[in-house]
């Protein structure tokens, strides 16, 4: 097949002659996803600053993170109007979203919560041997700890005496989070990056555009944990889809030892290694994936469950503050389904718990009797599993749908394989049963 891919100012163009075979929507001939026109990316961008825009008239709490990243996505949808590469919009859109608030909240700015959680639990991991405060230490919201060991990682520069940029957890999960996507990318590219130039600008391109949206910029910007497991679970999906079951569970172990919204996605793709490629498959990447979880965070917090007081204190830190059960209440809650069910007293708190397990179960039997099929199917269904589940939940708020936002811009960026359907077609079919064949066995 004769073809040829040519650059212009709309991103690369692929060149087809007649007998070709027809590409999957969004898809070149050589497996590439096709870079978006202009004209949509400066849509997105005229978006992104609407929503900035927005934030700052509501007046909201992240008024200083939206006045850089309005300017930003302004300057970068502009830009894209005009006849100029791709980087130097990209550049403008990273630097006003990201770099730029990230800098001036570290320097010019107090703490954010997350940041002083990090920091406060690493100071007494370091002490004790586990991050989390006993009950009577618990005295207001700030000093309950939600994340679990491995977390306090991105606290051991602050607590090894680094001040500033360098001894800010934000920086390290920026980086975190840019590796990782860098890693998932470079992984889904068709082709080895080292030998193709236009994988290796895809990479580069896809990695800016995911950085520097909304959902990666804000909650890095602003101190939040959730990018760096975001990453990781693409990471994963990654290593899923080119069949390295094994090296998918030792990277999804590393997101779940940090939080436990990375939990969900060990059950689904169990379910898809079992389904594509055989019981035994499924069986190792179970095992490697709970069981390096359990010990990253034995590793990390030693003396967490080493007497009944430290415990108790993982369970009001864990179990309790996460769903509202304890009495200082993280501020962070938004008017959710769950959040008005559980404000109508105990009885209410009571039903909106029983309606997420109800959720839970029910998304169980969906993909034992629906499974998924690769790692493309299990992105669809966590996606829709983490909008219910955060819809539920009596203490969740609106930044946690970055999960399943983020699931699908992950689909919309990366490649699938040859004949299998888009996007679109999978959401439609998500409750059909559909025949399949083993796959390959995966090599790891």
């Amino acid at each position: 097949m004769d073809t040829s891919v040519v650059a212009s100012g709309d991103g690369a163009r692929v060149t087809t002659h007649a007998h070709e075979a027809p590409q999957e929507p969004g898809q070149t001939h050589d497996g590439h996803v096709s870079w978006p026109a202009r004209r949509v990316l400066a849509a997105w961008f005229a978006a992104f600053a609407v929503y900035a825009g927005l934030t700052i008239i509501t007046g909201h709490a992240d008024g200083t993170w939206a006045t850089w990243a309005c300017g930003g996505y302004a300057v970068t949808a502009l830009l894209l109007l005009a006849p100029t590469g791709l980087v130097i919009p990209l550049a403008a859109a990273i630097g006003g979203a990201l770099i730029a608030p990230l800098l001036w909240l570290i320097l010019r700015a107090p703490a954010t919560g997350e940041v002083v959680v990090i920091g406060r639990s690493t100071d007494y991991l370091l002490k004790h041997g586990t991050p989390y405060l006993p009950p009577a230490m618990l005295t207001d919201w700030m000093h309950y700890n939600p994340y679990l060991p491995l977390m306090q990682l991105f606290g051991l520069p602050h607590s090894a005496g680094l001040t500033g940029v360098l001894g800010d957890p934000r920086i390290w999960t920026t980086l975190t989070t840019t590796a990782a996507l860098i890693a998932a990318f470079v992984i889904v590219s068709p082709h080895r990056v080292r030998d193709c130039q236009d994988c290796r600008r895809r990479v580069a391109l896809f990695t800016a555009l995911a950085i520097a949206s909304p959902l990666i910029a804000f909650p890095l910007s602003v101190g939040e944990t959730d990018p760096p497991i975001i990453a990781l679970t693409c990471l994963t999906l990654a290593l899923a889809g080119r069949g390295q079951l094994v090296r998918a569970g030792v990277v999804l172990a590393l997101a779940c030892a940090m939080k436990t919204t990375a939990w969900a996605v060990i059950p689904v793709l169990a379910v898809m290694a079992w389904v594509r490629y055989a019981p035994r498959i499924a069986s190792r990447f179970t095992v490697t994936s709970v069981g390096l979880t359990a010990l990253f965070a034995a590793l990390a917090a030693p003396a967490a469950l080493a007497t009944p007081i430290a415990v108790t204190a993982v369970k009001q830190n864990l179990i309790d503050y996460p769903l509202g059960k304890t009495k200082y209440k993280t501020p962070a809650q938004s008017p959710l389904l769950g959040h008005f069910i559980a404000d109508l007293g105990p009885a209410g708190h009571a039903a909106a718990v029983a309606l997420m397990a109800i959720a839970v179960v029910a998304f169980t039997i969906w993909i034992l009797w629906r499974p998924p099929r690769d790692a493309r199917d299990v992105a669809l269904r966590l996606a829709v599993g983490y909008a219910v589940l955060f819809t539920l939940d009596p203490s969740t708020r609106f930044g946690y749908f970055t999960y399943p936002l983020a699931l699908l811009g992950w689909l919309a960026l990366t490649p699938s394989d040859p004949g299998s359907p888009a996007v679109m077609t999978r959401l439609t079919a998500l409750w059909a049963r559909r025949p399949h064949r083993r796959a390959a066995l995966p090599t790891d």
